[in-house]
């Protein structure tokens, strides 16, 4: 290949890196934009949009969906179903993952409970819901904030499993075999030495984990009705008459914030736990 053939296919990489690029940012782009106008400006507003340039930004928008007794409940049954989730799935999945790593089990093997855990991730929603949805009705704790938080550590929770695991499988067993020749038993080993070096693959895992578990709609939407999380009000349009773009852009916008939020504060910790946690051929 010569060096105008190189030129041109980097042009073209170049190209189409920008394109998927701006396909990707625009829909981000619009909800910041949209929920900063004034109603009137969302479909007068010439140019790209930029706030200060194309128009004049106001939060009127932001205040008056905040103020629905919808927002707050949807805001509320979120956070609450969210952190509750990714906590359970923390200590539960924590020790399934230490023993995978540092256990054998003759049956079914290491191996397979590993792929039995990642199958639940593979596993349709749909081929679910329907079990789940008679389960509740049955035990008469449908549409309520426990049996979601069931719901969702148990489809969220293979994250922790998997990515841990494979970072206790990286870690000098010298370190805990230090431990315990200095009187600790496994549980403190794995309490006091392991957990402690794991910290940047828990942090990474325990963000995925609550990004799935607040953005999941379909579960949501079968599984409750008044205790209705923020992608369903979102999607539904609770609170507004009729759909108006720069209130679903507020709404686009909750919902996308808090996570973005939180992987920015947690970047360095997201990159290493998942370089650590990085499952190997």
């Amino acid at each position: 290949m010569n060096r105008n053939q190189g030129s041109l296919l980097t042009s073209i990489y170049t190209i189409l890196a920008l394109g998927i690029t701006v396909i990707f940012f625009f829909p981000f782009w619009w909800s910041i934009s949209n929920s900063l106008r004034n109603p009137i400006d969302t479909f007068t507003t010439t140019g790209v949009g930029i706030p200060w340039l194309n128009f004049e930004p106001t939060l009127g928008n932001w205040k008056t969906q905040l103020a629905y007794p919808e927002a707050q409940l949807a805001l509320y049954n979120s956070s609450f179903i969210a952190v509750l989730s990714t906590a359970l799935a923390i200590i539960v999945g924590l020790p399934a993952a230490y023993a995978l790593a540092r256990f054998r089990f003759r049956f079914p093997p290491n191996k397979d409970i590993t792929i039995w855990f990642i199958s639940q991730r593979v596993l349709p929603p749909a081929a679910a819901v329907v079990p789940f949805f008679m389960i509740w009705n049955m035990l008469g704790i449908y549409d309520t904030k426990f049996s979601m938080i069931i719901v969702q550590t148990t489809f969220i929770m293979p994250f922790v499993i998997v990515i841990v695991r494979q970072t206790f499988i990286d870690l000098p067993i010298e370190l805990e075999e230090a431990a315990m020749v200095d009187g600790a038993t496994h549980i403190g080993a794995f309490l006091k030495v392991a957990v402690p070096l794991s910290v940047p693959a828990i942090t990474a895992s325990s963000l995925i984990m609550f990004t799935f578990a607040w953005n999941d709609y379909f579960f949501a939407s079968v599984l409750t009705m008044k205790n209705f999380t923020l992608p369903i009000w979102a999607a539904s349009d609770v609170g507004t008459r009729g759909i108006h773009f720069w209130f679903m852009a507020v709404k686009c916008m909750i919902a996308i914030v808090l996570p973005l939020i939180l992987c920015l504060l947690a970047q360095r910790y997201i990159v290493r736990g998942l370089t650590l946690g990085a499952v190997k051929g």
